[in-house]
């Protein structure tokens, strides 16, 4: 079954395997807020625990904001997790600010012996844009888009790579800024930032919630794009944004979102590719709108695979 919460929306969210259990970390605000388009500015992260990614069993939360002045004194939004060599795991979210009224989206981090309890990092944020590449409210911008941070190594690779949403300086409108923000660490604590991959006018205004895995032999990149920030001409092509993928390099050298191919069902939004206990991958989203109505719960488990040239595909 889906995790569903009787009491909370539920939306984005990334997972880790701790050798037994799988644990789904999730943003989630009170459906007595009446009006899911509040949820944004009303979340905290969720956490529950399963053996195999149907049947969930809901813990304690993972994090809520911090008292300001703080870069996540507003919310804490998607992210991921990962394995320190020593054992231990560190999650990086994005943090916006009451002061700055939540125009400014950074990268924070936060350390677990178990990943039941969560110490923020002290110097927050751990990285942010650099305006050489990336919109930032320091260079004259409304607004500084640097979220969704995805960490990883790239095959064959000793360094950590984040990406995150982003937007170019070099974009000619809202419409097509979406780029790939880049950033690099050895120890991931210290992260120099890289210029973005893909290039602006590529197709899409927003690109959210990245990853990168290599699925049954091909190199794919996930990302999700909402309608109103896809291109006219996907528009005309019918397209009415979702969960899209493509087939990339497994350097990541050859990132041109034109070749972006939207997945069948169109309900899903902010996906994550999860390896089950066999080694399958599954798709896990949450259900965003059926019939006009947010739904605001996590699907069951998609087996996919993925193909050169279509992309994520069902298995």
């Amino acid at each position: 079954m889906s995790l569903r919460l009787p009491g909370q929306w539920v939306w984005d969210s990334w997972f880790a395997f701790d050798g037994v259990d799988h644990h789904a970390f999730y943003l989630q605000a009170s459906r007595a807020l009446g009006d899911p388009n509040r949820r944004h500015r009303n979340v905290s992260v969720g956490h529950a625990i399963s053996t195999d990614l149907k049947n969930w069993t809901v813990v304690a939360d993972a994090l809520a904001i911090s008292e300001s002045p703080a870069p996540d004194s507003w919310t804490t939004w998607t992210g991921s997790v990962v394995r320190q060599n020593d054992g231990t795991w560190r999650m990086f979210y994005t943090g916006t600010s009451r002061e700055d009224a939540g125009q400014r989206q950074t990268v924070c981090a936060a350390t677990s012996t178990d990943l039941i309890t969560w110490t923020k990092e002290k110097n927050l944020p751990v990285v942010a844009a650099d305006k050489r590449w990336y919109k930032t409210l320091e260079a004259g911008y409304d607004y500084e888009p640097f979220r969704d941070p995805w960490v990883f190594k790239l095959p064959g690779d000793s360094e950590w790579t984040m990406l995150t949403t982003a937007s170019s300086t070099e974009s000619k409108s809202r419409e097509d800024e979406a780029v790939m923000g880049v950033a690099k660490s050895s120890d991931l604590i210290n992260w120099t930032v890289q210029p973005p991959l893909g290039n602006a006018g590529q197709g899409f205004g927003e690109t959210e919630v990245f990853q990168f895995e290599i699925v049954d032999g091909v190199p794919i990149l996930l990302f999700c794009c909402g309608p109103m920030w896809i291109s006219p001409e996907r528009k005309a092509a019918g397209e009415v944004g979702g969960i899209y993928s493509l087939a990339v390099a497994e350097d990541l050298s050859d990132v041109d979102f034109n070749r972006s191919v939207l997945f069948e069902d169109t309900s899903l939004y902010a996906s994550r590719l999860v390896q089950d206990q066999s080694g399958g991958w599954n798709l896990i989203a949450f259900i965003n709108e059926v019939n006009g109505e947010f739904v605001g719960e996590l699907c069951d488990p998609i087996p996919v695979t993925a193909d050169p040239i279509r992309g994520l595909i069902r298995r």
